[in-house]
């Protein structure tokens, strides 16, 4: 076997990092959100609020680094910045199906509705629908330098929808029920450093499913290497 697909086989010590702060920060994360205050007119459910948006801002994240990602590949025609790219689409999804599953749930046990298609609601559903489709563009077409450079351009204008779905509110209007934007006067007295901490914790394991996906990535490439070799 040869060195570079021997040392794309061997145990994968720079995820290893990320994995320990990951683990401390869901430590603290759920010490604090057990000790937060309950909401006076939510009630318990409010406590959704310490995955739904930290979902949310790791979903943005991964669809930011795969338009980045994918930026960077169509400037370089590097491979790195492909796998980066792709990895981040996966990791993105995963958060964003978590972001569209819990806020129904927080919505419904807090204003009686599953579902409303106000703007913010139906922009995040198109950044899911389009990612997915991302993704199973790639799946189609993998090995394909053609249909990397076309998804990096896709992932690029899917991106956009990001801001758009940020300030949804501001340029349609709150006509549903889906909150305003949250501001830092917006938290209770003790939901402030739960609300950081729970942030801080989906961007860790984002950065850690990341690792892992991008290390996989590599051992999938060094194997088809080795078999072209062989």
């Amino acid at each position: 076997m040869s060195a570079s697909v021997s040392q794309g086989l061997a145990s994968p010590l720079s995820v290893r990092p990320t994995g320990w702060v990951l683990a401390i920060f869901v430590a603290l994360y759920a010490w604090l959100v057990t000790i937060a205050p309950i909401d006076s007119v939510q009630g318990l459910i409010q406590k959704i609020l310490y995955v739904h948006v930290p979902c949310a801002f790791a979903a943005y994240l991964g669809f930011v680094v795969t338009a980045v990602s994918g930026g960077l590949y169509l400037w370089k025609s590097d491979l790195r910045f492909d796998r980066v790219a792709a990895a981040g689409a996966e990791v993105g999804v995963l958060f964003c199906s978590l972001m569209i599953t819990s806020g129904p749930i927080w919505a419904k046990g807090t204003w009686g509705h599953w579902w409303v298609w106000d703007a913010r609601l139906t922009i995040t559903l198109m950044l899911w629908f389009v990612f997915l489709a991302y993704l199973l563009l790639r799946s189609f077409t993998e090995g394909s330098e053609r249909a990397a450079r076309f998804s990096a351009v896709y992932g690029i204008v899917g991106a956009l929808l990001i801001p758009l779905n940020y300030y949804a509110i501001e340029l349609f209007g709150n006509a549903a029920m889906h909150p305003d934007n949250l501001e830092r006067d917006s938290l209770g007295t003790g939901m402030g450093w739960p609300f950081l901490v729970s942030i801080l914790t989906a961007s860790a394991a984002f950065f850690h499913l990341l690792v892992l996906r991008i290390d996989l990535a590599k051992r999938r490439s060094s194997l088809e290497q080795f078999a072209e070799d062989l």
